[in-house]
């Protein structure tokens, strides 16, 4: 996986449903094609835990087949870490089930959120990955309700 791109109303959305979900972690999924983001999917936190997140499996499974339907991939997994850390716990490590999607960590520092990609490596943990907020969204960008 290459460097990803996020539109910047997308950015925006994602640093939004974070910030709603305090003190809880907040969560979703990001679909989009070619490592560029075009929809923003918020999905409900079920564990209402600051410390542990789980999506609403209805919700994530709606969100999945919105995604389907227009032909994109799940293109990242995001989710916040209130209090850190500012990359995958133990418990994010263990539990991730989708390796051909970026996994979206966001901290908050003193600035404002942080966030840190990362992809899944076969016997190497999670790897860092580069990405950018470009300034326009693609055609067709969304905010998923």
């Amino acid at each position: 996986m290459g460097r990803l791109r996020f539109p910047a109303a997308l950015w925006d959305a994602m640093i939004r449903h974070v910030e709603s979900c305090l003190p809880e972690e907040g969560c979703g999924l990001v679909g989009g094609t070619d490592g560029t983001a075009v929809v923003v999917l918020p999905v409900e936190n079920a564990a209402h835990s600051p410390v542990r997140f789980r999506m609403e499996p209805q919700a994530q499974y709606d969100a999945m087949m919105q995604l389907e339907a227009a032909g994109q991939e799940i293109l990242a997994i995001f989710h916040s870490h209130p209090s850190g850390p500012d990359h995958p716990s133990e418990t994010d490590e263990r539990e991730f089930a989708y390796p051909d999607s970026a996994v979206l960590i966001f901290s908050p520092t003193a600035e404002g959120w942080r966030m840190r990609a990362f992809t899944a490596a076969e016997g190497q943990g999670f790897l860092e990955l580069d990405w950018e907020v470009v300034p326009e969204a693609q055609p067709g960008g969304q905010i998923g309700v």
